[in-house]
């Protein structure tokens, strides 16, 4: 019987970054912590600019090498927020954290508005969940920044994604469409070298489509740039009999983290970032094992 190895190849990036700074990606699984400065997270938010400094910092002191700040949900069925709102809920918090993180910054926004002032305040990665479908004019407010950019797969807006959840091959197409985010990033200015892909778990695809996904993520490395995957605590995770709260779900999130970090990925956006870092060391020290 053919050997089929558990843990896919991760080949090793630098991803530049604003304000000259850069990820090293492939020796180790990065994790980055999901930091949601909203009152309607599907998993939970704060939306006290002090409760939100005080998070992000325990977060890095539990192992986060990212930390994710964002200011609108996009959790299925969710109503987009406003560029003020947006901002008056994420500036205060990264002009907070200005000299205070080793850990670097993403701002997980699809406005160009909002993109460029919070890279102007000290953020370094921007991460877009359209894959630089709903705004046009940010490709160009991130090569202008020199920001590292996350393209994420989704179809349609948050509201009604679920309408344009149907694939013939759920691995295949999302991989044509990130091509086409890739497209859209060069023809905006943005080195190849500043892109990292996030398949999209749990965006646009219903649950078997996201563990489809997640277990033939090595299929993704042949798109050439680094990947990020972003299971944590969602719906497809509890789907069954009794489906448990998201809060409950991290048993289940270990699951995924693992089955990514044997899959190739090189970062991976969790809520509960203590847990998570264990779970990604062992993973990786088994990879370490397997590949060394």
């Amino acid at each position: 019987m053919a050997h089929v190895p558990l843990f896919a190849p991760r080949p090793a990036f630098t991803v530049p970054l604003a304000h000259g700074l850069s990820l090293s990606l492939g020796a180790r699984t990065l994790v980055m912590g999901i930091l949601n400065v909203t009152p309607d997270s599907f998993a939970g938010g704060v939306t006290d600019p002090g409760a939100a400094v005080d998070l992000a910092l325990r977060m890095e002191r539990d192992g986060a090498d990212i930390i994710d700040i964002g200011g609108e949900s996009t959790r299925p069925g969710a109503e987009p927020v406003t560029e003020a709102d947006e901002l008056a809920r994420v500036m205060p918090v990264i002009e907070a954290l200005q000299g205070r993180l080793r850990a670097a910054i993403s701002i997980d926004t699809y406005k160009a508005s909002v993109a460029s002032a919070a890279v102007s305040a000290g953020a370094s990665i921007v991460n877009d969940i359209s894959g630089l479908r709903y705004d046009p004019t940010l490709g160009e407010a991130v090569a202008r920044c020199g920001a590292g950019l996350v393209l994420m797969h989704t179809r349609g807006r948050s509201k009604q994604m679920y309408r344009d959840a149907a694939y013939a091959d759920v691995v295949a197409e999302v991989s044509a469409e990130l091509c086409e985010a890739i497209g859209r990033a060069g023809a905006a200015g943005v080195s190849p070298d500043r892109v990292v892909l996030d398949p999209g778990i749990g965006f646009a695809k219903r649950a078997a489509d996201s563990r489809a996904v997640l277990a033939r993520l090595p299929e993704f490395a042949r798109l050439g740039r680094p990947l990020l995957v972003g299971p944590s605590r969602k719906s497809f995770l509890a789907d069954g009999p009794a489906p448990l709260p998201p809060a409950e779900r991290d048993w289940s999130t270990a699951a995924a983290v693992t089955t990514a970090v044997a899959g190739g990925a090189h970062i991976v956006r969790v809520h509960n970032v203590a847990a998570m870092v264990q779970v990604v060391r062992a993973a990786d020290a088994l990879r370490a094992g397997a590949c060394g």
